[in-house]
This record gives structure tokens, C-alpha cells and sequence, in this order.
């Protein structure tokens, strides 16, 4: 099975242990932060949707513009745009980029980010629209002849589009959710099914949930692939790596200031992390769950915790159960990038391919 590495870049210099510095968009930030994952040898780089940040379209563009190499992965929330514009948007961003593009599908974790844009639907009916537009977008990237649709959610008449992706039939559609309905959806629509950084249990369990459901609907298993996220803390020592994981929580903390977390996570996979933090500060030999608890879990925070062979070896266990894709991001972002790969994204591959 091959291996891909995703990394993660944004509009402003930013994680969890650095405050937000310098303008929301800073263009220069972005071409440095895409120009480090192309050197480091990373295959494609996500870049995130936010009801308040800068279009992720427009900074995929801008990034595109300036590597010759790196792929994107553009989350987009459905039911702000139609899906058949959506089609267009994204089959224009592959042609333009030549054929690096890839679009990742998220109906929203939290309802009151999804209203701040407008949107009132509560989680099962995003889910419910999200299968008719991911299917619409879909249909409008392949279709050779003009088509039209009535459902619950759109309805188009006569749709053809002229532009169409250069990557065929389509480009590569991820889709992230832990719900039964997330998983019902990706099942049918999802060429790449995304989760955040769990155990090895929960790990096999969702990849054999994904498959099953794959099963249930007379697809394929084999015909998913599976991504999973992580938050490598690498230091030369397991030592000195765990001391660094010690100062990574401190910082956030700092930061945070050290309430509770009051607001109950909107997603599912949020809860997910939680649970998994609830089991101790590490699970696993190196899963390290505390920023996940000290955050409230609302993106991808659990880390594996050791030396760059140790890490590797942690990644090796999880390809193992199905996992080809790893979207791996450091909480000093540029430096992080640098430091996987000189020494992560090497040793995986190699022990990848001793394998084939």
C-alpha cells in the first residue's frame, strides 16, 4: 500500500502556542509556508475553512502559484454556493494549477459557526444536503451531456459544464466525519475518508465502520482510502520529546488560561478525542491526548510523542490497518515542516517500500 503525506498551511503565523501576529492574509507567510512543504517532500497540503478566515480557494490559488509540485486538499463547506458552481470553482483550480487540485468535505461540527455564514440546518439535515451537493458536484465534473436535478436541497435545469477537471474523472474528494451519517456519506462519496488521531483500537474500528458501510451500499471496500491526523512532537531523545510535549501544553495553557472547557463539542469526532483523553494523557506508547483535553478537541490534537524512528514506527502501525494517508502539522508550524522532512516523511517511506 503507498503512502502520502498531507501537511497544513494558513494565512497568518499562527497555532496553538503561538498567538496570531502580522495581517489575517499575509502572502508572503503563505508562499514561504507552502515553498517548506514542497522542499520537505510533502505530497499535498490541506488548507482549512473558517467562518471568519481568508477564502481557501483564493489562498490554494495564491499557494499554487508559487510551488510547481505541491497538491491541495481545499475544505469547503456545503450549501453556501451551489454545488454546480462549486464544480466549476474547483475544476477551474485544477486547470489552473495543472491538475493539483482536491477539495475535502466538511458539513460543519458546530452550529454556531455554520449561523455566523447564514446557515440554520441542524447536523443530520447538513448531512442530508451534503449528500445531494457532493453528488451534484460530482455529476457536473463527468457529465458530457446536459442534465437536471429536483431534490430536497437544489434544483438545476439543462446543467453542463464547459470547464472540466484535468485530473479524470475528477479530482480526489475527502470527506471527514465521525457521525453514523458522516460515515453513510463518505461511504458513497469519498474518494479519501479523513479522520483525526485516535488509537489503534478506535482506528481499526472506524476503518472497518468506513468499509462496512462501502459494503452495505454494494461499493467496493478496497476502493476507499483512509487519512488520518496526527500532531508529531519529535525531539533526538524520547526524553527530550516529552519535555517538549511538556512545554507545548504548558504554553497552551498559558495561553488559555486554565478554566474548563464548558461548550460541549459539536462534532462527533470531537467527542471522539475527548473520550480518548478522558483514558489518560497517553494512550497507546506515545499518543499524547493533552491538548486535545485542554482545547476542547475542535480540530486535529492529539500528538504521537518520541524521536523521529519512534513516531515512524507509531505511523507504521497505523498504515498497517488500512491508513495510506497521514495529514501530519506541528504546533511551530514552518519549523515543524522543516523537521519532518529532514527526518519523519524519510523513514516512513523507506520503511514503506522495504515492505512492498
Amino acid at each position: 500500500m503507498s503512502i502520502e503525506f498531507i501537511g497544513m498551511i494558513a494565512s497568518e503565523q499562527k497555532s496553538e502556542i503561538h498567538p496570531a501576529q502580522g495581517p489575517v492574509i499575509d502572502p508572503d507567510y503563505i508562499v514561504r509556508f507552502a515553498q517548506a512543504h514542497e522542499v520537505a517532500g510533502f505530497d499535498r497540503v490541506l488548507i482549512a475553512h473558517s467562518s471568519s478566515d481568508a477564502d481557501a480557494v483564493l489562498v490554494a490559488t495564491h499557494a499554487a502559484q508559487h510551488t510547481k509540485t505541491l497538491n491541495f486538499m481545499i475544505a469547503h463547506r456545503p450549501g453556501f454556493i451551489s454545488p454546480t458552481y462549486a464544480a466549476r470553482l474547483f475544476a477551474s483550480f485544477d486547470v489552473f494549477s495543472g491538475g493539483r487540485g482536491g477539495v475535502h468535505i466538511i458539513s460543519g461540527g458546530s452550529d454556531a459557526e455554520q449561523r455566523r455564514d447564514g446557515d440554520f440546518l441542524n447536523h443530520d439535515e447538513r448531512y442530508r444536503r451534503t449528500d445531494e451537493y457532493v453528488g451534484l458536484m460530482r455529476k457536473t465534473w463527468t457529465a458530457d451531456a446536459p442534465f437536471s436535478h429536483e431534490g430536497p436541497f437544489y434544483r438545476v435545469e439543462n446543467a453542463l459544464a464547459r470547464v472540466k477537471p484535468l485530473q479524470k474523472p475528477h479530482i480526489p474528494v475527502y470527506f471527514g466525519g465521525s457521525s453514523a451519517l458522516a460515515i453513510e456519506f463518505a461511504a458513497k462519496h469519498a474518494d479519501i475518508y479523513a479522520f483525526w488521531g485516535e488509537t489503534l483500537e478506535m482506528a481499526r474500528d472506524t476503518i472497518a465502520r468506513v468499509r462496512a458501510a462501502c459494503v452495505n451500499i454494494g461499493r467496493a471496500p478496497e476502493t476507499i482510502r483512509f487519512s488520518l491526523s496526527m500532531r508529531p512532537v519529535l525531539a533526538a531523545t524520547e526524553e527530550a520529546a516529552w519535555q517538549r510535549a511538556d512545554r507545548i501544553i504548558e504554553r497552551v495553557r498559558d495561553l488559555r488560561g486554565s478554566g474548563p472547557i464548558n461548550a460541549k463539542p459539536g462534532s462527533v469526532g470531537s467527542q471522539r478525542l475527548l473520550e480518548i483523553a478522558a483514558g489518560g494523557k497517553v494512550r497507546d506508547t506515545r499518543l499524547w491526548t493533552e491538548v486535545a483535553a485542554a482545547v476542547g478537541a475542535g480540530s486535529n490534537t492529539t500528538s504521537l510523542v518520541g524521536t523521529p524512528e519512534q513516531v515512524a514506527e507509531s505511523l507504521l502501525e497505523y498504515h498497517a490497518l488500512g491508513v495510506s494517508t497521514f495529514l501530519i502539522r506541528g504546533f511551530d508550524p514552518i519549523e515543524d515542516v522543516i523537521d519532518y522532512g529532514r527526518e519523519l516523511l524519510p523513514l516512513v517511506r523507506a520503511a514503506v517500500e522495504r515492505a512492498r
